[in-house]
């Protein structure tokens, strides 16, 4: 607001500029809104309210993840459990795939791998996405659904949904019918309220062992896990 009026006072002087004294005028009227207008930013900044900021992650928190009705990859009896909260229309979880991947490689009898629905707000399609995944669950295809989306994350629409479960050969009356069910819904919603609880904010996030991975590369990971299979023992 300031600078359009510095803008408007110069063009007046501009245009006058033929008269000294109208020019003297101008001037002084430019300085007077210049000092208003300073005052009022001044009262306006004191009013508003201060913005909280973002308390920092402790990286030695540890935070209680049950694995609920989620998918899980890897043996049931491993010691250490890796949870992602996730998105299927997020590129960055695409990414993170392959990462998960050469952890349970790394370690197929030592980590289990438990994926959280976290579907964004700002993602169309990552709920309807979600619900396919669950329904494709209670088929015994999650993880077939999940990869066919992954693979797919620029036509998730609803009508493509159907064709990969189609492709992934299931029962499609129940698979529509588990989509739209409250169930289904609930699952999510269970998610959602266990990530705000583990102060998750954006995906992917990554826990192993309950503690936040702030590394996410291969060898940052492998030390977590190194070190949690330590303290098992211990």
């Amino acid at each position: 607001m300031r600078q359009y009026i510095v803008v408007l006072g110069i063009a007046a002087a501009l245009v006058a500029c033929g008269n000294s004294e109208e020019l003297k005028q101008l001037q002084e009227s430019q300085r007077k809104l210049e000092a208003k207008v300073a005052e009022l930013e001044k009262k306006v900044a004191g009013a508003a309210p201060a913005v909280a900021a973002r308390p920092p992650i402790d990286p030695n928190k540890v935070y209680d993840l049950p694995i609920g009705k989620s998918p899980v990859k890897g043996p049931a009896d491993a010691p250490v459990v890796m949870v992602e909260f996730s998105d299927f229309q997020c590129p960055f979880c695409a990414r993170a795939n392959p990462l998960v991947e050469q952890v349970l490689q790394a370690y197929p009898k030592e980590v289990k791998f438990v994926y959280k629905e976290f579907p964004l707000p700002m993602h169309q399609n990552a709920l309807p996405a979600s619900k396919a995944a669950l329904a494709a669950q209670r088929q015994g295809k999650y993880w077939e659904m999940h990869d066919k989306l992954f693979a797919s994350q620029g036509a998730l629409q609803p009508e493509n949904l159907k064709q990969y479960a189609q492709e992934i050969g299931l029962d499609m009356a129940k698979f529509e019918q588990d989509m739209a069910s409250p169930e289904v819904q609930q699952q999510i919603n269970d998610d959602m309220q266990l990530a705000r609880q583990a102060s998750v904010s954006g995906t992917p996030t990554l826990f192993l062992a309950g503690k936040r991975v702030q590394n996410r590369s291969l060898d940052g990971i492998k030390q977590m896990v190194d070190e949690a299979l330590q303290a098992k023992k211990g």
